[in-house]
């Protein structure tokens, strides 16, 4: 099953790599542009679904301090806040679920199209879906990034690790490295723009601050995700940081507030900024209690 998603990247790649001159690095490029901008809408929707839900946690707090004791009444009002706001609760994680075995076929794709022993060189002949493709295999694997100082800069040999090729190779994990914190640093600024002043205020059940906490795990998750690719980059093949490097640029574009502009108007949508619809209860307001007038006496004559 797995291959009904894999198989169609390793032959559109194989297709970019002879339209674009046998140049692979290239060709994995172009491959990560068009499927990050194919995968905006689903980026757009998680964006717009995370961020409604952080705009109703105030009233979800509320609803949670008013019916503490009583289970199905607080399911009734969350259930009753969704629908008035138009809410849906995994709104958030469908995209994401879509999302995610597109980038890891995008990624293995990569990693079958770099072929470099012959068992490898015979599994990607057999994936590639348009005949004739098969003629271009195996794919140029050694790369210079400027032609015009190979005598500087030797090539780079693209199944191998930053470890095994010349030592100027060393960049791409810093480079995987900084362009994975600029990521994060947009993506968890992006989720935080809608946490209010009061929520940061707010104490949770064990007493501290619910703001600390949140701006406490943004913090380790922005330095500690960073630095593991990073890691994770020094034993990875020099092709697939490529790719890592690609995608997180596409990335920063995509969460940058200039760039989704651009991307919303390409794909015609339009970001909703409009505030949270309050909804009030039956027993919020309770019905005022009437005064009863007091007859009038007959006036004696």
């Amino acid at each position: 099953m797995w291959d009904l998603i894999l198989n169609p990247f390793v032959t559109i790649l194989a297709w970019l790599y002879a339209a674009l001159n046998q140049d692979i690095v290239l060709a994995i490029v172009v491959l990560t542009v068009i499927i990050r901008i194919l995968t905006f809408p689903l980026f757009a929707k998680q964006q717009e679904s995370s961020k409604k839900m952080q705009q109703i946690q105030p009233q979800l707090k509320k609803l949670q301090e008013k019916y503490k004791n009583d289970k199905e009444k607080l399911s009734q009002a969350q259930m009753k806040l969704y629908k008035e706001n138009k809410v849906n609760p995994v709104g958030g994680c469908f995209p994401m679920v879509i999302q995610f075995p597109i980038l890891i076929g995008l990624y293995q794709a990569i990693f079958f199209a770099l072929a470099a022993t012959p068992f490898q060189l015979v599994d990607l002949s057999e994936r590639l879906l348009i005949p004739g493709l098969d003629s271009l295999i195996p794919l140029q694997r050694m790369w210079t990034p400027i032609p015009q100082l190979a005598a500087l800069l030797p090539e780079l040999d693209l199944t191998l690790a930053p470890t095994e090729n010349p030592h100027y190779a060393l960049i791409l994990p810093l480079l995987v490295l900084i362009t994975t914190w600029g990521q994060q640093k947009l993506t968890m600024g992006t989720m935080g723009q809608n946490k209010s002043n009061k929520d940061d205020d707010d104490d949770d059940d064990s007493g501290a601050p619910a703001g600390g906490q949140a701006a406490a795990m943004t913090k380790s998750m922005t330095t500690i995700m960073p630095i593991m690719f990073g890691f994770f980059s020094l034993s990875f093949s020099v092709g697939l940081s490529i790719y890592f490097v690609t995608s997180n640029l596409i990335g920063v574009v995509q969460y940058s507030p200039q760039g989704k502009r651009v991307l919303e108007r390409v794909f015609r949508r339009k970001s909703s900024d409009e505030p949270p619809v309050e909804v009030i209860f039956e027993d919020d307001n309770p019905p005022a209690k009437t005064r009863k007038r007091k007859k009038k006496k007959p006036r004696k004559k």
